[in-house]
């Protein structure tokens, strides 16, 4: 089966704060069909999320997949607040790394 990696179909793959106590994830298409194909997939969904970050399905606030806009949308709750003793990404922006590599079948 042939496969893409996430980062080829998606246009932005980022996350980023969400307040102090959670962190937000956004994987956003330009085109519906990558967008489709991803999200028939599967391959992002709320139990997945959970299995790449190595996370309890409790630490996932929100997910959400966003039509109107091609995008896939997830949020977690941090283990401690940004920007407090032993937190290494204040800004929430180095998270998103797990999710560039995953394949995608198309």
């Amino acid at each position: 089966m042939k496969t893409k990696k996430l980062s080829e179909l998606a246009k932005t793959v980022r996350s980023k704060n969400a307040g102090t106590d959670k962190i937000t994830f956004d994987i956003i298409f330009k085109e519906k069909e990558e967008y489709e194909k991803v999200k028939s997939s599967k391959v992002i969904s709320r139990e997945t999320v959970g299995k790449i970050l190595n996370i309890s399905q409790d630490r996932i606030s929100d997910f959400v997949e966003y039509d109107p806009a091609f995008a896939i949308k997830f949020t977690i709750k941090r283990l401690k607040p940004s920007g407090s003793a032993g937190d290494g990404d204040i800004f929430g922006a180095q998270q998103y790394a797990p999710f560039l590599d995953i394949e995608v079948p198309v």
